[in-house]
């Protein structure tokens, strides 16, 4: 979260979101607000975590006045605990109540998936295997969750469409076949741009090293079907395992051997961590 990606990527988004909750006024805080009066919050863990998307959490009160004073206590990346204050925001009172939901709905999610992916690398430890997340992110909230993947210890996919190839199912359908699939990629590709393909059979397998797929994709087999693929791929390709690869099935996945394992519910799974902004007072 440098300040260039907050600036091109992230502003907007931040922006978006405040004015989904405050389309024309927070007719709460105005009815009993009715002038400036500085103070302060802090920012409380309710539940033992990873944080993730504290610039984020910053970033909400400084758009909404940039003379608000946000102090982190900790870092992104952080073991925090249930009861830790990690953090303290000063500035006009009718800030911290009008920005307070729209700061910690992006600090919980993110945090929540940082947590997550935590729990699930650790199973990975020890092994050559590296955690990978998928395209299966919230519509609009994609650099922030991925992001919070990173956080938590996992390596990101592609980020879009444009980022590389994956011919998966329906397309090799629609280019007739795997080896049609390759080499029409190949053909229309830079040549710095690696192909990846879904494959989901021995048969398939062979035929993608056979036309030269860079990264082999293992979708939904058997962890027997998984192993003999590896052992038949020989280097010869990237492997990537996938399908419904959760926190609870990634460790029957760890002996395999494959270069990757890509799992959506890292985004689309995990719970938010329980965070709050309690304390109030007029300083």
């Amino acid at each position: 979260m440098n300040t260039i990606t907050m600036s091109m990527n992230v502003d907007g988004l931040i922006l978006q979101a405040l004015r989904e909750d405050i389309t024309s006024e927070d007719i709460t805080t105005n009815a009993i607000m009715k002038k400036y009066q500085e103070g302060s919050v802090q920012l409380i863990c309710k539940q033992d975590g990873i944080i993730a998307g504290l610039p984020v959490f910053e970033r909400v009160f400084h758009l909404t006045d940039p003379k608000t004073e946000v102090f982190l206590f900790v870092e992104d990346g952080a073991e925090v605990k249930n009861g830790q204050q990690i953090g303290e925001v000063h500035g006009d009172i009718r800030v911290l109540l009008s920005a307070e939901r729209t700061a910690l709905n992006f600090l919980q999610r993110m945090s929540g998936i940082a947590t997550y992916t935590h729990e699930s690398a650790k199973l990975l430890e020890g092994t050559k295997t590296k955690l990978l997340d998928t395209r299966k992110t919230t519509p609009n909230m994609r650099v922030f969750e991925k992001y919070a993947v990173k956080v938590g210890g996992g390596y990101n996919h592609r980020y879009n469409l444009s980022d590389g190839v994956l011919l998966k199912d329906n397309h090799i359908a629609a280019a007739g076949g795997i080896t049609q699939a390759i080499n029409l990629a190949k053909e229309y590709a830079s040549f710095v741009r690696k192909i990846e393909i879904e494959v989901e059979n021995m048969d398939m397998v062979k035929e993608a090293v056979e036309a030269g797929a860079d990264i082999i994709m293992l979708d939904n087999m058997s962890i027997d079907e998984m192993k003999e693929a590896v052992a038949y791929i020989n280097g010869r390709a990237l492997t990537e395992c996938s399908g419904n690869v959760t926190k609870e099935t990634i460790k029957d996945l760890t002996q395999i051997g494959v270069d990757y394992i890509s799992s959506g519910a890292l985004t689309h799974s995990a719970p938010i961590l329980d965070l709050s902004l309690k304390n109030l007072k007029a300083v």
